[in-house]
């Protein structure tokens, strides 16, 4: 049971908020037709096509209740109008059961609606298009449970008053609208690739979850060149999952991961992806996700470390800063010059952004500038950094990982390797992990 609504519950919401034209209402009728089948299906078996029967039994309960609450009245005549215009021959039933194919799709737009804040984007989406249970989502995002609850009650009734409309937007509202899915969908892979607080550095089916969703995305918009980007991002880095953790669970720096432990299907996945991102004109500039994706590709196409070519890197780290104007992705700059010109270089660049106090509070910050203290020689500034950098982080393993740095830098020597890019991934307004 639990599979299978894990794999129909999208796309019976989708086909039901176009029935009735409310996503709260959508998800009540189909958790009455999982209710039906929970009695029925031990009793009768599991059916051949379980969505469609799931959407029979929700298809009924709505006519039934349209039939006895005048409310619902308007849009049945609504509905009678769609079907005339279909094809005035067609039988209601029929209509009603037809799975258009863009159903997905507006159901991803009506969740990340603009109207709505981040974090209930972020749980809805999940509720709605993953399938995940409030007390799955508040676990994963280590919040309470009633959290949860209360960040998907209120979206939902803030997208009822508000009339958000179930459609595919048009124009400049679609490129925005188109904007805010991608971000919701890469938040959710980046709190999985690199957990913002609690003890574990990665959460696996966030990023599954968030890589489902992609797909989904790039099936159904084809010639989105940042879908494309944005899902050969999150195959990338998803490629590294079994080097990024040691056995004991502490984080293993870009530097120090076994690369033969790297998965190398989902690599050739991501390349796919990334040459799709890709304008035809190569004179064009690329976007925000495709350029972080081309500087994944960059790490994955090294077969070791050491084969890294940081001049790339560090370009096309330029393009993207002057592409988003982002402080983070200036931090990640910093760390690819050090890289490709030495330590001394990068380190006017990260005083120049702590001079600017944009990233105050932020943990990599000090973390990058102590790095390249410590390549410099300059071990007590060092270890302060450290130290600073492991106060300001709420992921245990990062503290752990930072802390035990700030104690050994004193008595060590400098280290023939930085940290490596601080982030590849998250949204360029956040860096996403210890690399």
């Amino acid at each position: 049971m639990e599979a299978v609504w894990r794999i129909e519950s999208a796309r019976l919401v989708a086909a039901l908020t176009r029935m009735v034209g409310d996503v709260g209402l959508a998800e009540e009728f189909a958790q009455d037709a999982l209710v039906s089948a929970l009695e029925k299906w031990p009793e009768e078996g599991v059916p051949e096509r379980p969505g469609a029967w799931l959407t029979t039994v929700a298809k009924r309960r709505i006519l039934d209740r349209w039939r006895r609450d005048e409310r619902f009245q308007d849009r049945m005549v609504e509905l009678g109008r769609q079907i005339v215009e279909h094809d005035g021959r067609a039988e209601f039933d029929a209509v009603l059961e037809e799975d258009y194919g863009d159903d997905l799709l507006k159901l991803m737009f009506v969740c990340c609606h603009p109207v709505l804040s981040t974090e209930a984007r972020v749980a809805l989406t999940l509720r709605m298009l993953g399938g995940l249970t409030t007390d799955e989502i508040a676990r994963a995002f280590l919040v309470p449970e009633t959290t949860v609850a209360q960040r998907i009650v209120r979206a939902k009734r803030t997208l009822a008053a508000k009339r958000v409309p179930f459609e595919v937007p048009l124009g400049e509202d679609r490129d925005a609208r188109l904007a805010s899915v991608l971000e919701v969908v890469y938040l959710v892979f980046n709190e999985g690739y690199t957990a913002t607080s609690g003890e574990d550095l990665i959460r696996p089916e966030l990023c599954e979850e968030a890589m489902r969703l992609g797909r989904v995305l790039a099936g159904l918009l084809p010639g989105e060149r940042e879908v494309h980007g944005l899902l050969a991002l999150m195959e990338l880095h998803a490629s590294r999952f079994r080097a990024r953790v040691a056995p004991d669970g502490s984080p293993v720096p870009l530097a120090d991961q076994d690369r033969s432990r790297w998965d190398r299907m989902l690599v050739t996945r991501g390349m796919r992806a990334l040459m799709l991102s890709l304008p035809p004109d190569p004179s064009q500039p690329r976007g925000p996700y495709a350029l972080q994706a081309a500087i994944a590709a960059e790490h994955a196409r090294a077969l070791a470390y050491e084969d890294t070519d940081w001049t790339v890197i560090a370009a096309l780290y330029l393009a993207l800063a002057r592409e988003t104007g982002s402080p983070v992705v200036e931090l990640n700059r910093a760390v690819a010059v050090s890289m490709a010109r030495g330590p001394e270089a990068a380190l006017e660049i990260v005083d120049a952004l702590r001079d600017s106090a944009t990233l105050d509070g932020y943990h990599l910050l000090p973390s990058v500038r102590g790095d390249l203290l410590e390549r410099l020689g300059r071990a007590g500034e060092a270890r302060e950094e450290f130290e600073r950098a492991a106060a300001l982080t709420r992921n245990e393993r990062e503290r752990v990982l930072l802390a035990d740095r700030a104690a050994r830098v004193a008595a060590t020597g400098p280290p023939t390797v930085a940290l490596g890019t601080v982030v590849t991934a998250k949204d360029v307004r956040e860096p996403e992990d210890e690399d």
